[in-house]
């Protein structure tokens, strides 16, 4: 068997909010995650193209400069097609749905967020439930 499980999922944050994202980043880290960091799309996707390792889950809040998150996830997800997607927004996600800003399926997790919900979106993605017999 050649997969190999990986200790310490890697996780892609993008906010342009500079304190949120410091936030986070230290959140995940001391919950045992690597993270990466960008402020924007733009360095988003270079983060994408140039990490040489796997990035499991992309962080992304809705409301980027320039883009919105969800057009950033579709373009880093060409990119990275393995990659899980949460997405951080002050909007409900039915309201964002609506807006066509997310597919009904996704991941949103709703500012003001805690640690917790935010990891509990994260292991969702990273640790599926089993299918059931």
């Amino acid at each position: 068997m050649t997969e190999v499980t990986q200790e310490r999922p890697t996780v892609l944050v993008v906010d342009d909010e500079e304190d949120l994202r410091d936030i986070m980043r230290r959140m995940l880290e001391r919950r045992g995650f690597d993270t990466l960091v960008a402020g924007d799309s733009d360095q988003a996707i270079a983060v994408c193209r140039e990490h040489p390792g796997v990035i499991d889950v992309l962080v992304t809040d809705l409301g980027l400069p320039g883009v919105s998150g969800g057009d950033l996830a579709r373009n880093a997800s060409e990119l990275r097609p393995g990659m899980g997607v949460v997405y951080i927004s002050g909007l409900p996600k039915d309201i964002a749905v609506t807006k066509g800003l997310i597919g009904q399926d996704a991941l949103l997790v709703k500012k003001p967020f805690t640690s917790d919900l935010l990891l509990g979106a994260l292991r969702s993605i990273l640790d599926p439930p089993a299918p059931t017999a």
